[in-house]
């Protein structure tokens, strides 16, 4: 069902559920195999959608906590008024919803009578209206929460009204004209440099410590009677929630019933709602063996770029093989047979103008190449290890779809292959609809009782496939005509001609017309192809070997060395790296001969036999060098004093 994205369908419908346990089931929602079932679940989806097409949509209700916050209470947890507030508000929904199908009587439905079982709960309704508003306990909940919260306001009024005469009477030593509150104590709002004049508590002390929050001894009594108040009014609180949630556990069987109810009344117009938004019809089921799809649209693409499909299977006719071009609504036909099998047996609406559909145990399908990667399998073996599944799992309650039979291998031995499974499904019994690009495949259909060709209808003029399904006839073979179009040169078109139908061995089926070759060709709608003049290639010049420009500079010249401005004299040529080594001012460096400028060559100064070690090494070195020349010493080193290079 993957191949065929029935999951895409079930997403859609999902979407469409108000509860999340009514999107859950529609996720998980699978074709129905008992007739009876799909027909009831079909008339059940129609006459929902009549309903929504007259009276309106329904008042359905998210319901999300409710569940839970049943089962909370039959534990004997307390509800908080939040939670009976949810209980409450799909108490109303569901007595909207009874309202709602009490008026689609009139239409005749069945699924009306769901408004006989849901219970209006209007005693449980109206005892949680009458204790909590706006998600807190009300005064009118009882006579005894009622004295005490009365109590309470008075004593907080006399309270304010004996802080409010202190304010007033030193109004220079408080840093407010009002009685505030902190920590549910009544304080006074003191200057921290009169703070030991107000006897009493400090509960609190602003940012900058300049003012000291005091309740003071004066109200502590007062204060002491409230908090005990206080306490009674959670106590009355909590006893009217515990009786309150009681209540909920008792009217739980009816409240179940209500969940169900509302549920199944939310699957039922999910599926009433897709059928409207693709402009759906409930399908017609027989038990025939047969299918009949007048003018279908596949329900994934959009009704403006979607060509109606027509297809008709059984009736004598067992199999459909389909050929034509790449790219020409094979598989999406395919997709469109299979989807409308899955929609129709689980009770959905399928798009199109008719159909008379029949029951299958299951819809088989090879569609897409499969490649598994992680198991090793090429595309045909991927594709032979699916079919020969399908083979094994087919009877003749299948019905089995196949995309692009044979594929993948040796055009001959595909073609033997193909041949062989259609016998087999056949043999089988089972529906089955196969596209393929084998001729031979296609001779074999024409030639055995049972199986039928079809064609998708191309356009040769503009040679564009026109997605439309044609049964009675094969598809013509449109590669020759496609490279005339193109452009392809009269001798390659003649020479491809005689090769696939003239030499020996060459195919067996019906030729084109080769008057085709001798017509002048059509410019197509786009000007056709354009002359290409091939690029000319560019061809990198050959690199110089490093150092070569460099060589310019030889032992002995005199060099301006950059961006310094210093006078040097090369001691050695340049390395492989382009640096050349100068010594400046009896400092020897490794300097790159970009930033060098010959000033005066060495041989304008020098004899040709002249000793640079005069300029270059120490009378140290010349004199140990001199020693060495004469016999092996030991106890002698020439040293160079060398700065590191600069680049």
């Amino acid at each position: 069902m993957l191949s065929l994205e029935f999951n895409k369908i079930l997403a859609m419908l999902s979407d469409n559920a108000i509860s999340e346990q009514a999107r859950q089931k529609l996720k998980e929602l699978r074709p129905y195999l008992s007739e009876r079932e799909v027909t009831t679940k079909l008339k059940e989806t129609t006459q929902a959608r009549k309903i929504l097409d007259t009276v309106g949509s329904a008042p359905l209700a998210v319901m999300k906590e409710v569940p839970m916050l049943l089962e909370l209470s039959e534990k004997g947890a307390m509800l908080l008024p939040e939670q009976l507030t949810e209980i409450n508000l799909f108490i109303n929904a569901c007595k909207r919803m009874k309202s709602f199908l009490k008026k689609a009587e009139s239409l005749q439905v069945d699924i009306a009578a769901y408004g006989g079982s849901i219970n209006e709960l209007s005693g449980l309704s109206q005892e949680i209206e009458l204790a909590i508003r706006n998600h807190i306990v009300d005064d009118g909940a009882s006579k005894e929460l009622k004295d005490i919260r009365r109590k309470m306001e008075q004593i907080r009024s006399d309270i304010r009204i004996k802080l409010e005469s202190q304010l007033r009477g030193k109004k220079e030593w408080f840093t407010d004209s009002y009685v505030s509150t902190r920590n549910g104590h009544f304080v006074l709002p003191v200057k921290r440099e009169f703070k030991h004049m107000v006897s009493g508590t400090v509960h609190d002390i602003s940012s900058t410590g300049s003012t000291y929050f005091i309740e003071p001894v004066s109200v502590s009594k007062r204060k002491e009677e409230l908090s005990l108040l206080e306490i009674e009014e959670s106590n009355e609180e909590r006893r009217i929630l515990y009786v309150l949630s009681a209540l909920v556990s008792e009217n739980g069987v009816n409240i179940r019933l209500n969940i169900e109810a509302m549920e199944t009344l939310d699957i039922i117009f999910a599926k009433a709602k897709l059928s409207l938004d693709m402009k759906a019809i409930p399908p017609e089921i027989n038990s025939e063996r047969a299918i009949k799809i007048v003018n279908g649209r596949h329900p994934l693409i959009k009704p403006a770029e979607c060509i109606p499909l027509n297809f008709s299977i059984g009736g004598g006719v067992q199999g459909i093989i389909i050929t034509g071009p790449n790219t020409g609504g094979k598989t999406v036909a395919l997709k469109t047979i299979g989807l409308f099998q899955l929609m129709a047996q689980s009770g959905l609406h399928i798009p199109c103008e008719a159909a008379d559909l029949c029951l299958n145990n299951v819809v088989l399908c090879d569609i897409g190449d499969g490649q598994s990667i992680t198991e090793n399998l090429s595309t045909f073996s991927s594709h032979i290890t699916n079919i020969i599944g399908i083979l094994n799992q087919s009877d003749q309650d299948s019905l089995v779809l196949l995309d692009e039979l044979g594929s993948g291998t040796d055009p001959a031995e595909g073609m033997g292959i193909a041949i062989s499974i259609l016998e087999e499904l056949k043999s089988k019994g089972c529906l089955f609809v196969a596209t393929t690009h084998y001729p031979e495949v296609k001779d074999y259909a024409e030639h055995t009782e049972g199986l039928q060709n079809a064609k998708m209808a191309f356009d040769r003029e503009t040679l564009k496939p026109l997605y439309r399904l044609e049964i009675g006839s094969a598809g013509e073979s449109c590669a020759l005509y496609i490279a005339k179009r193109l452009g392809l040169p009269s001798h390659m078109l003649e020479r491809a001609y005689s090769e696939a139908y003239l030499r020996e061995g060459a195919l067996k089926h019906t030729p084109p017309d080769k008057d085709f070759l001798e017509e002048d060709s059509i410019p197509l709608p786009n000007g056709g192809l354009l002359k290409i003049i091939p690029a000319k290639i560019e061809k990198a010049a050959p690199k110089k070997p490093a150092g070569t420009r460099s060589q310019r500079f030889q032992i002995g010249d005199s060099v301006m060395v950059y961006p310094q401005k210093k006078i040097g004299i090369v001691f050695q040529p340049s390395d492989e790296k382009g640096l050349v080594g100068v010594q400046i001012q009896h400092k020897k460096e490794f300097i790159n001969h970009k930033r060098l400028q010959l000033k005066v060559a060495a041989s304008e100064m020098y004899p040709a036999d002249y000793d640079f070690s005069i300029i270059f090494d120490s009378v140290a070195n010349r004199k140990a060098k001199h020693r060495m020349d004469k016999g092996h010493q030991e106890d002698l080193q020439i040293v160079y004093e060398k700065l590191p290079s600069k680049n």
